[in-house]
């Protein structure tokens, strides 16, 4: 089975996944953090939050991230693409240290740098999932009851 190789376009789309969502949830953070604490049950707050220009970036950019993650999904496979995401971990948590300056304990930089290990296995594999165009794989027809077994 062949695999199947990226265009430099689809790296470019990988790339904007991966740091749209980062860039835009950080974007949140920051305006966020200068709200006062927002709850469901005053929905006016969390509309005028909204229009204030940090949460409107990170809106911007998670529309971008959504968009781009859509056309990846167009010509790669969930199991792929889902995980070629992870590498948004690595940016966020240094977007979190160092432009939000969150504090990061040893555990949660061991987790992404398993988490970029295993980014970097599923980088190895196929993007796209070959399928026999003879359809010796493909799955049964489902069988239609017996007239007689079928419930009135």
């Amino acid at each position: 089975m062949a695999q199947h190789r990226l265009l430099p376009r689809q790296y470019m789309v990988l790339g904007l996944v991966s740091l749209c969502a980062p860039l835009g949830d950080s974007c949140l953070s920051r305006g966020m953090s200068k709200l006062p604490a927002i709850t469901l049950a005053h929905p006016a707050s969390l509309i005028a939050a909204i229009f204030t220009p940090w949460i409107a970036v990170g809106i911007v950019l998670l529309i971008g991230f959504f968009a781009s993650y859509l056309t990846a999904l167009s010509w790669a496979d969930l199991t792929f693409v889902l995980p070629a995401t992870g590498f948004g971990n690595v940016v966020i948590a240094l977007l979190s240290r160092f432009w939000l300056h969150e504090a990061i304990s040893p555990a949660r930089w061991a987790g992404i740098v398993l988490i970029t290990v295993g980014v970097g296995f599923v980088a190895q594999g196929p993007s796209l999932t070959e399928r026999p165009e003879d359809g010796v794989n493909a799955p049964a027809e489902t069988e239609q009851p017996a007239p007689e077994e079928q419930v009135r």
